[in-house]
């Protein structure tokens, strides 16, 4: 059996899922190795993720690896991931799902325990997410906002060096990095309240459509059950029409007795007021359609 090629962001947070997929493909007596590609979102820091994310800036070059023939399988953030794969390329299999929801971690000084979001008045906020600014204000119209960029621990020497009140992140990277969080207070936010980016926590694994030994091998470490809900988040997404920088959270679980739960807050820009839905059925069978409908309504 050949060596799959995994082709990755050089990222910490990427070489963690890297090396994770590295593992699950070991247990399987598969040897691996992971190949650097640098993206478009890697190389350009100026511009806010609301001006970035989902037009494939963090996963165009690793497709086009792909797609040559370079790499075997790339290994995406499924939150970046478009909603349509380039032509020759699929998804193949799609991860565990970590914690969905978004953190705010705050300096001990602009805690307010008396306040929504446990933040003082008129605290500066860092987040670079179109998603993150709209809920954020329709908690609190007072904060001000700060675009910040960087990997996860960047961001987080940012906010010790106090350029900063507060940060917003994805939970699933600070618990993958096993950061050390103990000077700062965290406040974890219910991923039903403060909506997370469609597929937020799960990792995507795509292959080449026609790579059949490959996507034989990943069948093996699929998880049908996350991909059931991450398929309603992500075609809501699709039918909006939006990427990740539509001000735009989803998200959908089912339940012990295979119920889908599903909650969306949606706004037109950033600064815009935030529509919020939540709706449940005993099928993920067009819930997609009924979130966009109901929206719109």
């Amino acid at each position: 059996m050949k060596k799959v090629k995994i082709g990755t962001r050089g990222s910490q947070l990427a070489l963690w899922q890297a090396n994770y997929t590295k593992q699950q493909l070991a247990s399987l007596g598969v040897a691996s190795e992971l190949i650097i590609i640098k993206t478009k979102g890697d190389r350009v820091q100026h511009l806010s993720f609301d001006k970035m994310e989902g037009k494939g800036f963090f996963t165009k070059e690793i497709e086009d690896a792909l797609l040559r023939g370079e790499i075997d399988l790339a290994v995406h953030s499924m939150k970046d991931l478009p909603t349509a794969s380039p032509k020759g390329l699929i998804i193949t299999a799609v991860s565990y799902r970590e914690n969905p929801a978004d953190w705010l971690l705050i300096r001990p000084e602009a805690v307010a325990e008396d306040q929504l979001l446990k933040l003082k008045k008129d605290a500066v906020v860092g987040t670079s997410s179109a998603r993150r600014k709209a809920q954020l204000l329709d908690f609190r119209k007072d904060i001000q906002l700060k675009d910040i960029r960087g990997n996860v621990t960047t961001r987080l020497k940012k906010l010790q060096a106090r350029d900063f009140d507060a940060i917003a992140m994805a939970a699933a990277g600070i618990s993958r990095l096993e950061l050390d969080l103990s000077s700062f207070y965290v406040l974890k936010m219910n991923p039903k309240e403060f909506v997370p980016a469609p597929a937020q926590g799960v990792l995507a694994f795509q292959t080449a459509v026609d790579d059949l030994a490959t996507r034989r091998i990943l069948k093996n470490i699929h998880r049908p059950e996350v991909s059931a809900a991450t398929n309603v988040e992500r075609k809501v997404l699709k039918l909006l029409e939006g990427g990740c920088q539509m001000p735009l959270g989803v998200y959908c679980e089912r339940d012990a007795i295979g119920n889908y739960h599903l909650w969306a807050a949606k706004a037109d820009s950033w600064d815009s007021p935030v529509k919020r839905i939540q709706l449940s059925a005993n099928t993920n069978h067009h819930l997609a359609e009924k979130a966009v409908e109901t929206l719109a309504g």
